[in-house]
């Protein structure tokens, strides 16, 4: 048994290779609760529709997400639904495939709109992709335009894109900032140019500084920067530089994500497999992270987000406000989530609800003026229940049993959860759980690493998976 060294906020970890092996296995990363596997056709149009009435009875405030699917060229590494259009045939993509697409996604924002009670605040909206900014600033400006005349934002609404500095513009950013976008995230995933190559994804720092810069001088309020760690050529070392080329541009938040390699999902995958740092390598590179960003001034938020303290999420996280949904960690707990776009999945009242994968299909739900849904959920009490405990473990680390009992109405957080409470034991021994469980399960910094290990002993359909279903997903750490 081998000790890893790891520092937090000054303080030793007592971190293993025994440890770090009985831990480091697939799980989750909790994104929504049941998890998107769990899903299934049994959710459809009517669903959505009468999911939408319910909210529009609730009042509640309103969160919007577009997807726009488009990138230029594959990153390796990458997990997310999106399509290659090469640089050779975009100008003609732009008169067809890509105007089609928009097409659908206008007549989409429209007959949405008729659904949703005017009367409730729009108070986020978010573009995901893909690489939103794929799209021209003509295209940008006019989709903008459309989607906030439909759905007016609220006073203070967090406005945000994903950007791909590789294709991004300064006029990009600027028609953007004039049409309400107030936060930007960017991905940069490693800056060793080695590692760039071996993912295919080529963005010297120079490119990222000069749009980082150019959000600053348009005024944008909040920066994001998104890095990798387990990519193939990953040494702790070079990406030791690569975060300290992140910390001169200062970004609010950062978010340092493990790479998901789940090659029966994703073939582009297959092509990194024989180059990847695995183990207590990819761990000593994590860590790496975690003790550079924390010397610097963040808050480690949990599982893969840093922020600088003035952050709204640093300061929701202290205020115990702090909820997740599919966008990550978010300060808007008790929104209704709208989602725009092919594959784009939406959170209205109790339901989760997915939109087609199939473009065709897309095109004539939008011509049609009603939902592509094709899976979901609808969440039961036990659902909402266990969501609510998990969320708190991800958010704030810790479960007040009593909060949960007159939330719930429970007679008894034990009884309720002794199961449960039987397979802390080993955590709690461990030392990622703080032993003293009379009022609150309190995980602890050792316990913040393995964040999603603590939140799968709440999750009762990882225990009804069999063991010779497919693998779904990625490792812990």
């Amino acid at each position: 048994m081998t000790a890893i060294p790891i520092r937090l906020r000054g303080e030793s970890l007592p971190v293993t290779t025994e440890l770090l092996d009985r831990y480091n296995v697939q799980g989750p990363r909790y994104t929504s609760y049941p998890t998107a596997p769990e899903w299934t056709a049994a959710v459809g149009p009517d669903d959505f529709l009468a999911a939408c009435a319910r909210a529009n009875e609730k009042g509640r405030p309103v969160s919007l997400y577009l997807h726009l699917p488009f990138c230029e060229e594959q990153c390796w590494f990458c997990g997310c639904f999106m399509k290659v259009v090469p640089k050779p045939d975009r100008k003609g993509a732009e008169r067809g495939e890509i105007e089609g697409y928009l097409g659908d996604l206008h007549r989409e924002i429209d007959w949405l709109a008729s659904l949703v009670d005017r009367s409730r605040p729009v108070v986020q909206a978010h573009w995901g992709g893909g690489t939103p900014t794929y799209l021209s600033p003509r295209q940008a400006d006019e989709l903008a335009a459309h989607l906030f005349e439909a759905f007016p934002l609220a006073p203070g609404a967090e406005v945000s894109v994903e950007i791909d500095p590789r294709v991004t513009t300064p006029e990009h950013l600027a028609v953007l900032r004039r049409r309400g976008f107030n936060r930007v995230s960017m991905g940069v995933q490693d800056f060793d140019p080695e590692v760039q190559e071996l993912v295919n994804r080529v963005q010297p720092f120079e490119m990222t500084k000069a749009l980082v810069d150019a959000s600053r001088d348009l005024g944008y309020q909040s920066l994001n920067l998104d890095l990798i760690y387990g990519l193939p050529g990953q040494r702790r070392e070079g990406f030791e530089e690569s975060v300290d080329q992140v910390l001169t541009l200062r970004p609010d938040r950062i978010a340092m994500y493990s790479y998901a390699h789940v090659p029966w999902l994703k073939k582009p995958q297959r092509v990194l497999a024989a180059h990847l740092p695995e183990g207590t390598e990819k761990f000593a590179i994590f860590v790496s992270g975690i003790e550079r960003f924390s010397a610097a001034g963040y808050t480690y938020i949990g599982m893969d987000h840093f922020a600088l303290p003035h952050d709204e999420i640093a300061r929701a996280q202290e205020e115990r406000t702090l909820w997740r949904n599919f966008q990550g960690y978010t300060t808007h707990a008790g929104v209704d989530l709208y989602a725009l776009g092919i594959s784009a999945i939406t959170q209205v009242d109790d339901l989760y609800a997915q939109n087609t994968k199939e473009y065709d299909v897309y095109h004539r739900t939008t011509l049609e003026g009603r939902p592509s849904t094709i899976r979901g959920h609808r969440l039961s009490g036990d659902d909402h229940l266990r969501r609510t405990v998990i969320t708190n473990l991800l958010c704030h680390c810790v479960i007040k049993k009593r909060e949960i009992e007159e939330a719930y109405g429970l007679a008894s957080f034990d009884e309720t959860f002794a199961p449960e409470l039987g397979r802390l034991a080993p955590l709690v021994a461990d030392g990622l759980v703080a032993p003293d469980l009379s009022e609150e399960i309190r995980v602890t910094p050792l316990g913040r690493i393995f964040i999603r290990n603590v939140a799968m002993v709440f999750d009762p359909y990882l225990a009804r998976r069999s063991d010779s279903e497919p693998k779904i997903f990625s490792r812990t750490l």
